[in-house]
C-alpha cells in the first residue's frame, strides 16, 4: 500500500519526536454536549418518567422541580430529549415496559392441609363461649352472654346471666347440661364439648360436670381447625 510522500515526511516528524508510539491509533472519546445533563440528573428523570408512566415533559418537568422531589430544573425539552434517547420518548414506550416487566417467580408455598372438624352427627361436637355484652339497664353487675353452638347441625343455645365480674362457671356447666338434655331428648348424645382457655372453662366445676354428661371436654388453641369459629361466628349474629 502506497502513501503520500507528505504523509511519509510527517509521520517520520512524529517518530523521530515521540518514538513509535506516536503512530498508534488514539482513542477517542464518546463526544459530549456542552447543555447535556448530568448522569444522575437522567437516571432521576428516567426513575421519575417509569414510576408515572403516563405523566408528560411538561408534568414531569413541573414535579421534579418540586423540593419533595429534589429541586431538579429541568425544562420540557430537555425532559422529553432525555427519554428519546432511552427509548421512553412517548407514553406508549413507557407503559409498554412498564407492563412488560415480570417479577421473579416466588417458591410455591405448600398447601395448607384443609380445616375440618370431625363432627358426623348431632352431639358429636358442641362449641361452648362466651361475650361480655355489657352492664344493662335494670340488672346488677355484667351481662354475660353463654353461647353453645351444635358443630354438625349449627343449632344453637344462648343464655344470658349477670355476674360481679367475670363469666362464672355455674352458668357454663347448667348450660352444658342443658344441651345435653335437650340433645337426648331428640335421640342423640353429647359426646364432646371445646371450649377457650378461659378461667370459668379450666375449674374443675365444668370439667367434671361435661365429665359427668358422658363427654370429653376438648380445650381449643387459636389458628387450629379445632378453634371455636363456629361459636364465635354464631355469637356476633345473635348480638
Amino acid at each position: 500500500m502506497g502513501i503520500h510522500h507528505s504523509t511519509y515526511y510527517r509521520w517520520q516528524r512524529q517518530v523521530l519526536t515521540w518514538g513509535l508510539e506516536a503512530l498508534r491509533p488514539r482513542e477517542r472519546r464518546p463526544p459530549r454536549m456542552p447543555n447535556q445533563l448530568p448522569s444522575h440528573v437522567e437516571q432521576r428523570i428516567l426513575a421519575f418518567s417509569l414510576a408515572h408512566p403516563g405523566l408528560g415533559p411538561k408534568r414531569v418537568a413541573a414535579e421534579l422541580a418540586r423540593e419533595r422531589w429534589g429541586g431538579i430544573v429541568v425544562s420540557p425539552n430537555g425532559i422529553w430529549r432525555c427519554l428519546r434517547r432511552h427509548g421512553l420518548g412517548n407514553r406508549r414506550q413507557r407503559l409498554a415496559l412498564v407492563a412488560g416487566y415480570q417479577a421473579p417467580p416466588e417458591p410455591e408455598r405448600p398447601e395448607e392441609p384443609p380445616r375440618h372438624l370431625d363432627a358426623p352427627h348431632p352431639g358429636a361436637l358442641v362449641q361452648m363461649d362466651c361475650f361480655y355484652v355489657g352492664r344493662l339497664s335494670g340488672t346488677k353487675g355484667r351481662v354475660w352472654q353463654y353461647t353453645a353452638i351444635d358443630a354438625n347441625s349449627s343449632y344453637s343455645w344462648a343464655e344470658l346471666h349477670s355476674t360481679d365480674r367475670n363469666p362464672a362457671e355455674r352458668f357454663c356447666s347448667a348450660l352444658a347440661r342443658r344441651v345435653a338434655a335437650e340433645l337426648a331428648a331428640v335421640g342423640w348424645h353429647l359426646e364432646a364439648v371445646s371450649t377457650d382457655n378461659g378461667s370459668e372453662f379450666r375449674n374443675g366445676e365444668f370439667t367434671s360436670t361435661v365429665t359427668a354428661l358422658g363427654a370429653r371436654h376438648r380445650l381449643i388453641r387459636a389458628g387450629r381447625p379445632t378453634s371455636n369459629g363456629a361459636v364465635e361466628r354464631v355469637q356476633r349474629t345473635i348480638l
